[in-house]
């Protein structure tokens, strides 16, 4: 279980929210639209994305890279990482980039992310936290179970948005990261993810339904020979703060390396920073 002290509600969604506010959300297409005419892979296409989060587990752990897109005040802000993820422990670590300052400020740091069962930690945060400590969110606080405000979707969080498939489609057989791969379209019900999906998962995803402005999620996913999740692209219905109406978040997530060294350690206590979270 993720280790460190318990924060207030309100630091934990001051932090994670200017991350998101800061930001914008990105997403990078990896995979190649020239799909060769072949005949679909047997298996009826929902079972078999149902079960696509399983295959990860299998490989233990791999590479990913990470991408949040938003459209807010006409203006595109995109958000990049990168890192390693296990599926078994359910541990990642990513770097996450975040857009350069609209006065252009030189570039910012990465801020550095551990993804745990529970919590979200969070490194180089700013806002007036000291530059070696961590901010641990609880990530039961976040309206929208840390698919969005963390500037990056956690790669098992994402698979697991697949056991709530109500409708899939096969659209044809491509490439992605020179890895041959299927493709498949569809739309998941993230309460009947939450209910379908590991203990750590169930949690945030049934926050998540309530806390977006819809709990259907259409997708994209690419499947390996070997029924792994080689890029997924979700697009979520996201409402920001205050405004009424919904923002349209696209968040991308590419899986490669299985079998990379995953090692995550989360913080000490004593590199916690308990203090007060200054807006941004």
């Amino acid at each position: 279980m993720a280790r460190g002290r318990q924060h207030r509600r309100t630091h934990g969604v001051t932090a994670v929210a200017g991350v998101v506010c800061c930001l914008g959300l990105g997403v990078a297409g990896c995979a190649r639209s020239d799909a060769v005419a072949q005949g679909p892979p047997a298996g009826d296409p929902v079972q078999v994305l149902r079960t696509a989060a399983d295959a990860l587990v299998e490989a233990g752990s791999s590479r990913t890279r990470t991408s949040l897109e938003m459209a807010t005040g006409g203006t595109r802000v995109t958000i990049l990482g990168k890192g390693v993820y296990d599926y078994r422990k359910r541990l990642g670590r990513l770097e996450v980039r975040l857009p350069q300052d609209p006065a252009g400020a030189a570039d910012r740091r990465p801020i550095t992310e551990l993804l745990a069962p529970g919590a979200l930690y969070m490194k180089n945060r700013g806002a007036g936290v000291p530059a070696d400590k961590w901010v641990r969110v609880d990530t039961a606080t976040l309206s929208d179970g840390n698919l969005v405000t963390g500037g990056a979707t956690d790669p098992f969080a994402a698979a697991e948005v697949l056991r709530g498939t109500s409708s899939a489609a096969f659209v044809g057989r491509t490439e992605v990261a020179g890895a041959r791969v299927r493709h498949y379209r569809g739309t998941a019900d993230l309460e009947a993810a939450s209910q379908a999906a590991s203990e750590v998962n169930r949690g945030p995803l049934g926050a998540a339904a309530k806390g977006f402005a819809t709990a259907r999620v259409p997708f994209d996913v690419y499947l390996d020979d070997e029924g792994r999740i080689r890029k997924i692209r979700h697009r979520f219905s996201f409402v920001n703060g205050e405004r009424r109406e919904p923002v349209a978040v696209a968040s991308t997530t590419l899986l490669y390396g299985f079998g990379a060294p995953a090692d995550v350690r989360l913080p000490a206590d004593e590199d916690i920073y308990a203090g007060r979270i200054a807006h941004e």
